[in-house]
């Protein structure tokens, strides 16, 4: 199903409707409250919701146990309707299972078997989510579109641009996931949860009685039933019909010599301890993965730790790009602490980033992303100045 088809069943406007924000809506507690939110503005809202990946699909990875929470399941949908009707809104899913797959799960897979360890969430939200939901809000007559997203956005009148601020409560904070926005798309996105903690969130879904109040949050991939990306590797493969082998390889340390075996260097990612396959009488990690030469190198903790790698595909978010060297704090991954770094300016899409300190497992295929201090000096919720993906370490 291509794009036009999807958008065909929406209502279609000559102009925008004053004031109508559409509130992309995934089912859980936080979009459901940005559609609160909105209404008690006194702001028209209407809801979207994709339909991003079939959940009927590799019925051998669902299991007999209990279904764990993902996002963007059946049931989500159903939520979300119900928020809708509960709420007394307007309401339309769009199937764009097409896009997801071609744009988030087939590269998920390609890059793991390739040896990188990919951001899934990132991807979607680059690739697959905010334009096509821009373009669909403009359908519908609404010139905004809000999502839950934990993260802040503001216009600085001095440089004319739209900055992406981590949101206040830095334990929910999503803007990691967030560095591939342009400034259009910046410009007409809302987050209203920027400023809220979880708690307040459940708060005031309690207070306007959603159906959602208390749902858990979704732990999940979406298109990964059981949690377990080695099996849906191997399954969606099949599925493709280009079944994996098992590609046996060797498993090496710092100084080359074989001290294992393995059956495939998707089944490894940098900083993994367990599941190596062998008992060496220390802790090892993966240091490295060659898929060339179909080897993983492994080594103890302190091997890990490098200073200096290189960023691609980058993209300038709440600064142009600067001249020569600059300051940053970065962000290896979701979890990391953000570490002082001095970055230099490769060319437009290519950095090269030096940190203070080592840093455990910089892993390519992962994003690192950059902040700097807000206009307050103070350090906190800082900006987030660019983003882009890792290619390698020293």
């Amino acid at each position: 199903m291509n794009a036009a088809s999807q958008f065909a069943t929406l209502p279609e406007r000559a102009e925008t409707q004053p004031g109508l924000v559409a509130v992309a809506m995934s089912g859980g507690v936080d979009s459901s409250t940005v559609a609160a939110l909105l209404q008690q503005q006194g702001r028209p809202v209407v809801g979207l919701t994709m339909q991003l990946w079939n959940q009927r699909r590799l019925p051998e990875l669902q299991g007999d146990g209990p279904a764990q929470h993902r996002c963007c399941s059946l049931d989500d949908v159903y939520d979300a309707k119900a928020v809708a009707r509960h709420l007394n809104f307007p309401h339309y899913v769009v199937n764009f299972e097409q896009q997801f797959e071609s744009r988030v799960v087939r590269p998920f897979v390609d890059q793991y078997l390739a040896g990188r360890t990919p951001i899934a969430c990132t991807n979607c939200n680059t690739d697959v989510k905010f334009e096509p939901l821009l373009q669909m809000a403009r359908q519908i007559g609404a010139e905004r579109l809000a999502t839950g997203h934990y993260a802040r956005i503001r216009k600085n009148e001095m440089t004319d641009r739209w900055e992406l601020l981590r949101a206040c409560d830095e334990t929910k904070d999503q803007s990691y996931f967030l560095w591939g926005l342009t400034q259009e798309q910046l410009s007409r996105s809302e987050f209203p949860l920027g400023e809220l903690t979880k708690e307040e969130v459940r708060a005031l879904a309690r207070q306007v009685n959603l159906p959602v109040a208390e749902k858990p949050e979704s732990m999940e991939l979406c298109f990964v039933p059981n949690g377990n990306y080695v099996q849906f590797i191997h399954a969606y493969s099949r599925e493709r019909g280009t079944p994996l082998s098992d590609a046996e390889g060797e498993i090496v340390n710092e100084r080359g010599e074989i001290i294992g075996r393995h059956n495939g260097v998707h089944n490894f990612t940098v900083g993994q301890r367990k599941g190596l396959g062998f008992a060496a009488g220390k802790p090892l990690y993966v240091l490295s993965i060659d898929r060339q030469n179909n080897r993983v190198v492994v080594g103890e903790d302190e091997a890990l730790r490098k200073r200096t790698f290189e960023v691609k595909g980058v993209n300038w978010v709440s600064i142009a790009q600067p001249s020569g060297t600059f300051r940053a704090s970065v962000k290896i991954r979701h979890k990391h602490e953000p570490a002082p770094a001095t970055v230099v300016a490769l060319d437009e899409t290519h950095l090269r980033v030096t940190f203070d300190t080592p840093q455990r497992a910089i892993t390519p295929g992962q994003a690192a992303v950059f902040y700097g201090s807000d206009d307050c000096g103070n350090g906190k919720n800082p900006r987030l100045l660019a983003g882009g993906w890792i290619r390698g370490s020293k």
